[in-house]
């Protein structure tokens, strides 16, 4: 067959296809691009990302499909930049098993779970870049520091690879702050002999502003590798303003993470522009796919 005429079936295929979709005539020459008619209320990409259009061309005899390579581009800088969080009490099996599947499947930098799931992770994510990470005195940060290094240690034995702490608030704001620096130089050096990172936990929310400075300071000289606003169980989460003063307080060569109520794009770029390095997020996989739709938009 020559490519004229594979050209030409394409054609032919695509018009049915319309037809028998009750497509209006008017509107065949746009071809599939029209997702309010073919697709009421989808914001998806025809074809790449668009299982109900594929599916129809596929039905209707094609055996190949070709589209943009910009029409799913999700940027891969944008991605890793994102710890992808699961983190409710409530999570099933098949709930990590599908967070583990779209890290992999986007490029996230990590995927962060209850340390009950890390073996399950760590299984899933075996030989990939996507990075295990885990949550230990979580939510409360006031576990004692013994409880928390052999959480931590527990943790990397089963595969994590990245530590997010709570730090322990309470002694923060009764001002005992050898304490909060003895309790995270503790899961620091056992994340460190491992080759694990630490992100420390601050819960901005119950802070002041001069708190939040001594608690990054103090996570800084405990050699932490980042700072984190929030659990996402506390009354805030994540603000601009608060990753600006963490990003001042602890310069350029430490990471800021942050978490907490960042559920657009728009938010992850505030985040980013404020001094973010990582981003904690559940709606991830909403966050990327914006950004390949804004990218193809300009395209």
């Amino acid at each position: 067959m020559t490519q004229a005429e594979v050209d030409q079936l394409v054609a032919e295929i695509g018009s049915e296809l319309l037809r028998r979709l009750k497509v209006p005539q008017a509107l065949r020459g746009e071809g599939l691009n029209i997702a309010d008619t073919v697709c009421p209320d989808c914001t998806q990409r025809c074809v790449q990302t668009c299982a109900k259009k594929s599916a129809a061309i596929v039905a209707a005899g094609a055996d190949r499909i070709t589209a943009s390579a910009t029409v799913t581009r999700v940027d891969p800088v944008l991605a890793g930049m994102i710890d992808h969080t699961l983190l409710k009490p409530e999570a099933t099996a098949s709930e990590i098993a599908k967070v583990c599947e779209e890290a992999l499947k986007y490029g996230f930098a990590s995927v962060c779970v209850n340390p009950y799931w890390v073996p399950k992770v760590a299984a899933a994510l075996r030989g990939s870049k996507v990075k295990v990470c885990t949550v230990i005195g979580f939510p409360l940060g006031a576990t004692s520091t013994e409880s928390k290094r052999a959480e931590t240690e527990a943790a990397l034995q089963a595969g994590a690879q990245e530590i997010d702490m709570v730090l322990n608030v309470g002694a923060l704001r009764s001002g005992d702050h050898e304490a909060v620096k003895r309790d995270i130089a503790a899961v620091v050096e056992a994340a460190h002999s491992r080759g694990a990172i630490v992100k420390v936990i601050l819960e901005t929310a119950l802070l002041d502003d001069p708190q939040k400075t001594t608690a990054c300071r103090l996570a800084k000289e405990a050699r932490a590798d980042f700072v984190k606003t929030s659990t996402g169980f506390a009354k805030g989460g994540a603000t601009v303003a608060d990753i600006r003063l963490m990003r001042q307080t602890v310069g350029p060569e430490m990471g800021v993470k942050a978490s907490g109520g960042i559920r657009s794009l728009d938010d992850l770029q505030s985040m980013a522009a404020a001094g973010a390095t990582r981003i904690g997020a559940s709606a991830s996989v909403k966050i990327v796919e914006a950004a390949a739709g804004a990218a193809t938009d300009a395209y």
